[in-house]
């Protein structure tokens, strides 16, 4: 079975954490299957590079920003296909335009419209480990294009699409998908599965862990998504098309900052429940705003200083009448 194998910046950030990246790689091979690597930029290289760039011009070119930003993903994919040859495992770098990514011609926010991955299936044959630069690709005019925050999500869920693979893998810092930020929540659970439509719900009103467009991806493909943790071994969680009866009723809690929301996603979640939640803010001494209302996912509009608190509210008070 072919795997596709994300790793985020944060589990790239030195030479150990590279070295513990390879390994797991290198551990799905002796499992007898095919990896593909696909790869962000290392640490907070990404926000290195953007400020040297604002240093020279407030606003720069996106075309040349475009260029300078993709470098940090190729440098990983250098060091991770280095990182495994050093192991023992023939392995070979590719940019994205070189893996057949092919976007529009959006800088800075470009989508792929295209994969054409001859040379990863090639390498594939050839028993060799492609490593792929995620967040880039090419755009009609030959340009190099990328595909925003998180874009690297996208590269890898588009790879798992086009290549066919079983599964695609996503390493990151954290063991999983919670019902709230866990470093703001203590009672949030670790969910074990997850439907993509709450996924998608969450991504797009202020979860962080996967990318929207990676999911949207996922789920017009039905590639199924683990996110594991990078450092420790742990179940992690899967996220695929759920029956009805596996779905959730309470999926999880979001804040957007710039938007000033908490949101409640879950199967069981409806416009109804928007002044009851609204309620329980404004007794708590919360005042709030209704937001958007629809099945599955409900928003309230909270001040910016009280939104942690109103996340962690909601939270709890859902948690509680589930148990």
């Amino acid at each position: 079975m072919t795997i596709v194998q994300k790793f985020g910046g944060s589990s790239l950030a030195d030479l150990e954490k590279l070295r513990r990246a390879a390994s797991i790689v290198l551990e799905a091979r002796r499992r007898g299957h095919s990896v593909v690597a696909v790869v962000s930029a290392a640490g907070d290289s990404t926000d290195e590079l953007l400020d040297m760039a604002r240093q020279i011009a407030p606003k720069p070119n996106q075309r040349e920003l475009d260029a300078l930003l993709s470098t940090g993903e190729q440098r990983s994919a250098a060091l991770m296909a280095m990182m495994l040859e050093s192991l023992g495992a023939p392995a070979r770098s590719y940019t994205g335009w070189q893996a057949g990514v092919c976007t529009d011609g959006e800088h800075g926010a470009a989508r792929i419209r295209l994969l054409v991955p001859e040379r990863l299936h090639t390498a594939l044959d050839a028993g060799v480990i492609p490593v792929v630069a995620g967040f880039q690709g090419l755009s009609p005019r030959g340009d190099i294009t990328t595909l925003g925050r998180g874009g690297s999500d996208t590269t890898a869920v588009a790879l798992a699409a086009g290549l066919g693979a079983g599964r695609c893998e996503i390493y990151t810092d954290v063991d999983g998908i919670y019902t709230a930020d866990p470093r703001l929540v203590p009672r949030a659970r670790r969910l074990r599965e997850i439907d993509f439509r709450d996924i998608l719900a969450l991504a797009r009103t202020g979860s962080q862990v996967l990318h929207p467009e990676s999911v949207r991806l996922a789920m017009v493909n039905q590639v199924e998504l683990w996110l594991l943790p990078a450092f420790r071994a742990a179940p992690g969680t899967k996220v695929a098309a759920l029956p009805a009866d596996r779905r959730p009723d309470f999926a999880g809690v979001t804040r957007d900052r710039e938007q000033g929301t908490v949101t409640l996603v879950g199967k069981a979640v409806s416009p109804e429940a928007q002044p009851l939640l609204r309620y329980l803010l404004e007794r708590s001494g919360i005042p709030a705003l209704p937001g958007d209302a629809e099945a599955g996912c409900v928003s309230l509009k909270v001040a910016h200083a009280q939104l942690e608190e109103a996340l962690v509210l909601i939270h709890d008070a859902v948690m509680e009448a589930q148990e």
